[in-house]
């Protein structure tokens, strides 16, 4: 089995390119969704991150975590994203070598992981496939997607580890500044590659 990472800056299309590899009757995990799982399902997780944010309010009006909440804490204090990550982590890559073991037939199994990089997980994937767009088109993309600001959106881009930096880091790049018919196009060819 090979084990393949997709990652990507925020608003580069990941989802879009999951989507298409989908389709092509591959198995997708997407770690946010795990994540999201461990956070809505969870108690076990639900009283750490209550314990690490003691003080806080992180709880929304049904009393389970909110993610918003979360969010607006660790994007201004890097110690708490750390401690977060800590709990948050471990947890997710415990959850995909269970995926591992009852998808072990598979040829292929691709998992979307956002922070790659900043989490420096780059050794736990066989091959790494970075989803890339130019800036402009992110921005825009997330202006219309999550009504954010051209600043907020602005801010959200330079919050994350430079492009360039990830690109020279990935075995495959997809460049997703065009449509969905060329997303699909360069997909396939990295897959039959990626067969090989």
């Amino acid at each position: 089995m090979k084990k393949i990472a997709i990652t990507g800056n925020i608003a580069s299309g990941k989802s879009e390119a999951e989507k298409i590899i989908t389709s092509l009757g591959f198995k997708v995990f997407d770690t946010d969704k795990i994540n999201h799982d461990f956070l809505e399902n969870d108690i076990n997780t639900k009283n750490e991150l209550i314990n690490l944010f003691d003080g806080f309010d992180i709880l929304d009006e049904n009393n389970n975590i909110s993610r918003t909440k979360i969010g607006n804490i660790v994007f201004n204090d890097y110690n708490m994203k750390k401690k977060l990550e800590n709990i948050l982590h471990k947890k997710i890559f415990d959850k995909l070598y269970e995926i591992y073991e009852k998808n072990k037939n598979e040829k292929l199994i691709f998992v979307s992981i956002p922070l790659l990089y900043e989490i420096q997980a780059q050794n736990k994937f066989d091959k790494i496939i970075f989803v890339s767009a130019n800036e402009n088109i992110r921005l825009q993309r997330l202006i219309k997607r999550n009504n954010y600001t051209f600043e907020y959106a602005k801010k959200r881009i330079e919050s994350q580890m430079s492009e360039l930096e990830k690109i020279n880091n990935a075995d495959f790049i997809i460049e997703n500044n065009s449509d969905k018919k060329n997303l699909q196009s360069q997909i396939i060819n990295i897959i039959e590659q990626l067969k090989i």
